[in-house]
């Protein structure tokens, strides 16, 4: 079986977990304030990455890769989850869909820069039709304009499809669970007395909901996902597998349904199905130009 299929299976199960991350970042807003809960969850789940490489005893990332972890970090570690998580404090997970609908074709975008692959037509034409789509969705949810907010966001959504496609161009030698497990490691120096000057002066006072929800962004947002999601965009290529991410509004809008009690309505599974075949129609046209012409010559 080609490994480019296998990298749909893992980069959905990536997309899956990172699909809770908006509604637990909301609910772990309403007890801690957003530098501390950037720096709590990349401190938490540094923890638990540096304990992993000990355990397993590998050697540290050649010299020359450093500049691109910093990216990463930059990226996934802090970039992204600060932005998105200051935008959260005033605006509803229909906001933020709007500019979710932006990182798969920026990720691809940045896939593209960075590899040097040249996409079909095609790839394009369903990648900007899903964006379209998820955009469309959001604004039927009567969405307003919040400038603040929305510039917020906007930069969340470059950093982190920045970070996605460094850390997955990583992965093809590191392997995606190294790519993070690294990353979060050598922001933990950093992370962990800035997390410790920001305790909040009563952190006893927290609700459960909102302790449970900053253990999901540490484990699994800011780090099983990752597992997954990084080996995903290695094997399947960074701009195909990408286009997951269109999936991911719907995905956590429903789970803000099911644990924050919002509505789920027929435009929102429309929208999931429009999205869906936009999916499949980028992962049909995803092979890039060089490698069809080798095909056939």
């Amino acid at each position: 079986m080609d490994k480019r299929f296998n990298g749909w299976p893992s980069g959905f199960l990536g997309m899956l977990i990172f699909s809770g991350s908006l509604p637990a970042t909301r609910v772990a807003l309403t007890s801690f304030d957003p530098i501390f809960l950037t720096l709590a969850r990349a401190t938490i789940a540094g923890l638990i990455a540096s304990f992993i490489l000990l355990v397993s005893n590998k050697p540290y990332p050649p010299r020359r890769d450093y500049l691109s972890f910093l990216v990463v970090i930059f990226g996934v570690v802090v970039g992204y989850p600060l932005l998105s998580a200051l935008a959260l404090r005033h605006v509803g997970s229909a906001h933020a869909v709007v500019f979710l609908g932006l990182l798969p074709m920026l990720t691809a975008l940045f896939g593209v820069l960075r590899n040097g692959e040249r996409l079909r037509r095609g790839f394009w034409g369903f990648s900007l039709l899903g964006g379209l789509v998820v955009a469309s969705f959001a604004l039927t949810q009567g969405v307003k304009i919040s400038v603040i907010d929305d510039l917020l966001m906007l930069a969340a959504v470059v950093v982190c499809a920045l970070g996605y496609a460094e850390g997955a161009r990583l992965s093809r030698n590191l392997g995606g669970w190294q790519v993070i497990c690294w990353a979060l490691a050598l922001s933990l120096p950093l992370m962990l007395p800035l997390t410790l000057i920001n305790l909040p002066s009563n952190p006893y006072q927290a609700s459960w909901p909102a302790l449970f929800c900053l253990a999901y962004v540490s484990l699994f947002s800011m780090l099983i996902g990752f597992f997954f999601w990084y080996r995903g965009l290695a094997l399947g290529g960074i701009a195909a597998v990408s286009q997951l991410q269109l999936l991911l509004p719907f995905f956590g809008l429903g789970l803000s349904a099911l644990l924050l009690g919002e509505s789920i309505n027929l435009i929102m599974l429309m929208s999931t199905l429009a999205v869906a075949v936009c999916v499949a129609g980028t992962r049909r046209f995803a092979t890039p130009i060089e490698r069809i012409r080798s095909c056939e010559s």
